[in-house]
């Protein structure tokens, strides 16, 4: 296949694409500094200002791309937040419509963060009222902005992606990095729910998404087995093997990161409904699992 990806660069990206270049799918990349990139035999590098002529037939399309959320939450990093997700899913939704063949699907990311935030409740994929939070209105604006490709006959995800697991990207590094340091500890009162995924996982979801195709609407991209913050370093420090006896409150977030702490202070149980109904199979269905591929690899 052909496939178009935005955000190819980054932590997922560049794992998702290793794993479809091994699938011999040809990707082609739109990159902020394509001349500084190096195109390979099944990867081609392209700026965002690429038209549809520039481009062969796509047969799928997969948007990662946006501000990082990480970082002092100012009015302008938030409107940066909002505008790069809609800014850029604007411009894949017009390059496909300028497309003669139109792709078979867009997946386009999003957040379990569309749920908004509590400790009660299951989400799933039929919870269709989003939260009413800041990161529940940008996922909200995102998705609807993503919708347009529906109208275009374009079979559409939307990947409401969870707390991406890994070694040298995403939050892991940094949630382990206090268990590392004999330090660890649960945050605030520990209730708080980590709808986490593993990233190989993350890739394989995605993946699941181009081939099967009754797969559309929204997807949550998270593990079956969400844990709360004090289970979630428990274990963590159990597979490290250190100690966890440190309780960070709330206000020293909010002090030190300002609304941005809510990412770590406030969650969501989002489950995978609709992945495990068309069969997905995960890697690593358990955090124990998921640890310990991360400790030993």
């Amino acid at each position: 296949m052909n496939i178009l990806i935005t955000g190819g660069t980054g932590f997922l990206g560049t794992k998702l694409a290793e794993h479809l270049t091994s699938l011999n799918h040809q990707l082609y990349i739109l990159s902020r500094s394509a001349e500084k990139k190096s195109n390979t035999s099944h990867m081609t590098f392209m700026n965002y200002d690429t038209t549809a002529n520039e481009l062969p037939k796509i047969d799928a399309v997969i948007n990662l791309a946006g501000e990082s959320l990480f970082g002092y939450w100012t009015k302008k990093k938030k409107e940066t937040i909002l505008t790069s997700r809609l800014r850029i899913t604007k411009y894949l939704v017009q390059l496909m419509k300028d497309m003669e063949e139109k792709p078979d699907v867009f997946i386009s990311g999003s957040a379990v963060g569309f749920y908004g935030m509590s400790e009660d409740f299951i989400y799933t994929e039929a919870t269709t009222q989003p939260g009413t939070d800041f990161l529940a209105s940008v996922t909200r604006q995102w998705e609807a902005e993503a919708s347009a490709a529906e109208a275009l006959g374009i079979r559409t995800i939307y990947a409401r992606f969870g707390i991406l697991l890994g070694k040298d990207g995403g939050a892991f590094p940094l949630m382990s990095l206090p268990v590392k340091l004999y330090t660890g500890g649960h945050i605030s009162d520990g209730e708080q729910w980590i709808s986490w995924i593993h990233v190989q996982d993350a890739v394989n979801v995605i993946t699941f998404g181009i081939e099967n195709h009754t797969l559309k609407g929204p997807v949550n991209v998270t593990a079956p087995t969400p844990k709360r913050n004090k289970d979630f370093m428990k274990k963590t420090a159990k597979v490290y093997k250190r100690p966890n006896w440190l309780h960070l409150p709330a206000a020293f977030f909010y002090l030190t990161l300002g609304e941005m702490a809510q990412l770590l202070t406030k969650g969501q149980y989002a489950y995978p409904e609709k992945a495990l109904e068309h069969g997905f199979v995960y890697d690593f269905p358990s955090l124990d699992q998921a640890l310990l591929d991360l400790k030993n690899n």
